[in-house]
């Protein structure tokens, strides 16, 4: 007797979906990074550090590291989706180093060599809203779960 079994999206538990959301997001903003118009002062990207002039969407200051970190975050989200718990462990931890790297923002002078990353205003925001946005899913969407299969 052969059993159906879904591989798509609907086989996936909520948590799953939006680690794949995420990771997509990700790994779509590590490419735009690299596309000139969508990145204005393109030739102007650095390897790394504060030097840097791009501008991805013309607010956000980007460098190749700052974008290849966003493609390996986004593999890592999409990744980790194959599993509830890797799903809830990229969203909760994600949005922490995400935290981290709002203080990391405040506490690191724009113009240092410590922006390595790059790291602007817009930037410090985005990882904010990030950090507080990704926890929260990861808390949401797998509310009762934990205690459910203990």
């Amino acid at each position: 007797m052969a059993t159906h079994t879904s591989t798509g999206m609907a086989a996936r538990t909520n948590v799953q979906k939006a680690s794949i959301v995420v990771g997509a997001v990700f790994m779509l903003v590590g490419v735009l990074g690299f596309v000139p118009g969508i990145t204005s002062n393109f030739d102007q990207l650095h390897i790394a550090g504060h030097h840097s002039e791009a501008m991805l969407l013309g607010l956000f200051q980007v460098s190749a590291l700052h974008n290849i970190v966003h493609l390996l975050f986004g593999a890592a989200g999409i990744a980790l989706a194959r599993s509830a718990a890797g799903a809830r462990s990229f969203l909760l931890y994600g949005g922490v180093i995400y935290l981290v790297l709002f203080i990391y923002g405040l506490v690191v002078p724009q113009d240092s060599a410590g922006n390595f990353v790059p790291l602007n205003g817009f930037d410090n925001i985005l990882h904010l809203l990030l950090g507080v946005g990704m926890i929260a899913l990861a808390v949401i969407l797998t509310k009762g779960r934990t205690t459910a299969r203990a």
